[in-house]
Parts: structure tokens; C-alpha cells; sequence
């Protein structure tokens, strides 16, 4: 897909040629002064006048008329250059991509030079790029019957790079479009209704994923699961025609098994909120209370394709919440595989009861490391709203790897409490150990509290996605719906991941 050469070729004939525009020189320089003189210092002159803008993701389009070998030249517009961060190159890289793909051009060329600033070198340039790529040209075409009309997809694109070795910008270039390509699949998996994508067939996708990357894969049935007391993940289960799956991928990166990193998902593959049914608007678009499999799941195709020298665990408990004769009930005592008992006084708080059944068996399997995530609560949207993913921990180095992962990936995330009164609250039963649902103020907070009972001193970060795994309108890297946050978050603290002793 990626063809870099190290001179830029300004005779070659190609659909067009893209470069980075900054508002400041009123001239062009370097490489791109040839450029300008080929076009009689006119290039010069329609930015100086507005018609080329430097602003920051406006992207601006010259003909050549034959001047040069590209039939057309695309200008993004890159604001000031001190202002240009890797977050921010992304962006508008991404606004341009959208639009070759909106007009169907296969192919372009990129001068990677005109990207680079003192903070943006030519790595990260090229690695914003591949991600750009990805993420901005996807799309989900959903089950319409399809015209006649071939689809054209941006898939031929020259990268003239004059500073940087042509074989390192290649790999920089790998790794962001792989970053961008295993968001690609967590989103394709959010967005896949729940009809189609069962907890069979989830653990199906796990399965081959394992295979093409070699993969440890366990996947444990019903009755494995009854056998080991997951009560947990079995009580949601109850109301559902389809079967349970735990479905487990174990990486090794390292010689010996150790300094593993757990990364357990919410697999709840459609939730009606079971006896606490959710309402007809908040039932609607349900089929995404699987975005924490699916992030881990898209993590894992990064760690499958850039094989970092880390051990990594991937552990999703998966079913759907379903409504039956033998459906979990309010006031139901359940036991999970932990020992622990819970009361259960909200069917509808019914992930974090996967969740403690999946944490638990990522100890049970050496994790030393846990990061769960979960499109968890509405209350982490009333809190921190659509674009904020909110993060409780019980141990801030682990959380401070994870944090620094998520700014890198432009995944904005908040940290919220976790206090002993809070976790008193979810300890707060007369009949259990815990209770899952002990009222609606600070929701988020509690609920996550709730999932700490379980990861107990194990070094643990939650990660409550329920505002950020969707988007209710197109954005500068993907369209509306699925996102597939958080997987460049994790597959990003996995490759930078130091181990710290608690």
C-alpha cells in the first residue's frame, strides 16, 4: 500500500500530490520553492491571497494544469507550526483522507517532509499517516444491498521522504496503519448487531484471530464454566437462549511467564437490562455493550502484528442479558468464582458482575496486571460526557503507564475516585458480601469500586467507555458510530509497559 522514495519527484504522473501548509512563510521553501517556481511563483500568490489556506484541517485544491506530473495538488492546512502536535497531525490528516475517499481517488502521493516540525519529526509524521489511513477511510456498509457501482478505497500511496531513510519511514508507516487497522476491526465488531455477533460467534472471532497470530487460545463452555463456579457470568446467563463463552488469548512475549498484563473486556454481546429493563429509547443501540471485548480484541490484532516483548493476557466474558422464566432477578444472592457473595438489586448492573468473574480468572492464569473495559455505566456520561473515557485505579504508576498511552493515542480520558466510603457502599449488604447496585449517586464511581473488590491488591485500572465507544456524528478519524476507542490506548501501554512492584 506504502511505496516511500527519498526524492521528491515532482514529473511523475500520479492523481495528486499532497502537502503540509503552514501559516507562516509567504513563500515556499526548500524542495517545495521548485514547486512554486513551476508554477511561476503563483502558488505563492493564492496563499498570500486566501485562496490556498494554512489554517488548521482546511485542505485546499490546485490544479496543475500539466506543470507538473500530478494532476492536482491537495494543500492541508496545518495552523501554526509550534501549535502542530502528533494529536493534531492526525487530525488533519484525517480530515484529508475522508475527503479522497468521499471523492474516490485510489490513490496519492505525500511529501512527508512539509509535515515535520521540531516537536513532529519524520517517524511520527509517518506513523500519524498510517493511522490517518485507516481510521479515516473506514466505513461500515452495513447490510443494504449494494449498487452496481465499484467502490474505489485509497490504497496506492507514494511517500516522498528527503529526511529520513526510506526503510524507517516504511516501518513507521506499518506500524500506524496497524494501529489504525486493529481499531478498524473493534469498530467493525461494536457495530455488528447482536443477532450476528452471539457469544459463540464472538468467541469465534477470538479464535481466528488467535490462529493467524499464534495465539494461546482457551475457550471454556457452559458446562467448563459451571465447573470452575463463574456464578458470576452464569447468573446473566440465565435469561439467555445462547450460551456463555469465556473466552481467554494468551500472548507470551518473553521467556518466562511473568510481569503479565490482564486486559479483561465486557463481552455482553446485546443487554435489555434484564428484570430492571431498560427503557425503549435506552434499549436501542445495545449491541454496543460489547466495546470492551471488542477494544481488547482489536489490541490483541496490534500485539499479533508488531509482536512487542511483553506477556499479555486477554480474558472476555461473554453472553447477552436477556429477559426469561429462569432470568436473574432482583434480590438474588449469586456467588462468583471468587467466593465472593453478591446481592443482586440491579439486573441491569449486570457487566461488572462478568466482569468480577473475568478478572478473577485473568489472576487465575498468572495476570500481575490488570487494565478491565467496559461500556459500563450512563453514569460515567453524566460525569465526564461523550468524549472523556473515565479511569479508577488502586495503583497509580500502573495508571500513570495508561494514562500516557491514551494522550499519545489522542483518547482523552479523567480520573475518578476511589474512596473506602465507596468502596463500603458495594460491601453494603445485609445477606452478601457485596451488592451490585447501591444507588444512583456517583454511579460510575461505585460500579467501578465494585469491579476493585475483585482485582483486590492485584496493581488494576477500569476503564468506563459507555460514552466514548460510539459517536453520534462523523469526526475528523471515522464516521458515526463505532469508534473502537481505547484499543490504541492498550496496544500502546502494552509496547511502552515497565512493570512496577506494588
Amino acid at each position: 500500500m506504502f511505496l516511500v522514495k527519498e526524492k521528491l519527484d515532482l514529473a511523475a504522473e500520479q492523481e495528486g500530490l499532497v502537502v503540509g501548509l503552514f501559516e507562516q512563510p509567504e513563500k515556499f521553501a526548500g524542495s517545495l520553492e521548485k514547486l512554486d517556481e513551476m508554477f511561476d511563483g503563483q502558488l505563492t500568490e493564492l496563499v498570500k491571497s486566501g485562496d490556498v489556506s494554512a489554517k488548521f484541517k482546511q485542505i485546499s485544491k490546485v490544479h496543475s494544469f500539466a506543470k507538473i506530473g500530478a494532476k492536482r495538488i491537495w494543500f492541508v492546512g496545518l495552523g501554526k507550526e509550534k501549535d502542530l502536535s502528533f494529536d493534531k497531525l492526525r487530525q488533519a490528516l484525517g480530515t484529508l483522507v475522508k475527503k479522497l475517499t468521499k471523492n474516490k481517488f485510489g490513490e496519492a502521493a505525500f511529501y512527508l517532509d512539509s509535515f515535520i516540525t521540531e516537536k513532529v519529526d519524520g517517524l511520527d509524521a509517518a506513523h500519524a499517516l498510517g493511522e490517518a489511513v485507516a481510521l479515516a477511510s473506514y466505513r461500515f456498509d452495513g447490510y443494504r444491498q449494494k449498487a452496481n457501482e465499484p467502490e474505489r478505497k485509497l490504497e496506492k500511496l507514494m511517500i516522498y521522504s528527503e529526511s529520513i531513510a526510506a526503510e524507517e519511514v516504511q516501518a513507521a508507516l506499518t506500524v500506524g496503519y496497524a494501529f489504525g487497522k486493529g481499531t478498524n476491526s473493534a469498530r467493525t465488531l461494536v457495530n455488528t448487531p447482536g443477532n450476528l455477533l452471539t457469544a459463540t460467534d464472538l468467541a469465534n472471532y477470538a479464535a481466528e484471530l488467535g490462529a493467524k497470530y499464534e495465539f494461546e487460545v482457551e475457550i471454556l463452555e457452559k458446562a467448563d464454566i459451571e465447573r470452575l463456579g463463574m456464578g458470576a457470568l452464569l447468573a446473566v446467563n440465565k435469561g439467555s437462549a445462547e450460551p456463555p463463552k469465556m473466552i481467554v488469548l494468551k500472548y507470551q512475549g518473553k521467556e518466562e511467564w511473568q510481569d503479565v498484563i490482564g486486559l479483561v473486556g465486557k463481552g455482553i454481546t446485546f443487554d435489555t437490562g434484564g428484570y430492571s429493563i431498560k427503557t425503549k429509547a435506552g434499549i436501542v443501540g445495545m449491541k454496543t455493550d460489547m466495546g470492551g471485548a471488542a477494544a481488547v480484541l482489536g489490541a490483541m490484532e496490534i500485539i499479533g502484528e508488531l509482536k512487542p516483548e511483553q506477556n499479555v493476557l486477554a480474558v472476555i466474558p461473554s453472553t447477552d442479558n436477556m429477559i426469561s422464566g429462569g432470568a436473574l432477578k432482583p434480590d438474588d444472592v449469586i456467588t462468583s468464582m471468587s467466593g465472593k457473595t453478591i446481592e443482586v438489586l440491579n439486573t441491569d448492573a449486570e457487566g461488572r458482575l462478568v466482569l468480577a468473574d473475568g478478572i478473577t480468572y485473568a489472576k487465575h492464569h498468572g495476570a500481575n496486571y490488570l487494565v478491565d473495559v467496559a461500556t459500563l455505566t450512563g453514569g460515567v456520561i453524566t460525569a465526564l460526557g461523550v468524549h472523556t473515557t473515565g479511569a479508577m485505579t488502586n495503583y497509580e504508576p500502573l495508571y500513570e503507564q495508561v494514562l500516557e498511552a491514551s494522550m499519545e493515542a489522542g483518547e482523552q480520558m479523567w480520573q475518578l475516585p476511589l474512596f473506602e466510603s465507596e468502596k463500603e457502599r458495594v460491601r453494603n449488604s445485609k445477606v452478601a458480601d457485596l451488592n451490585n447496585s447501591p444507588g444512583s449517586e456517583g454511579h460510575a464511581i461505585v460500579a467501578g469500586a465494585f469491579i476493585g473488590e475483585f482485582a483486590e491488591d492485584t496493581p488494576w485500572v477500569h476503564l468506563d467507555i459507555a460514552g466514548t465507544a460510539t459517536a453520534a456524528k462523523d469526526y475528523d478519524l471515522g464516521p458515526a458510530g463505532a469508534t473502537g476507542v481505547m484499543v490504541r490506548t492498550l496496544a500502546l501501554f502494552v509496547e511502552r509497559f515497565e512493570p512496577t512492584e506494588k
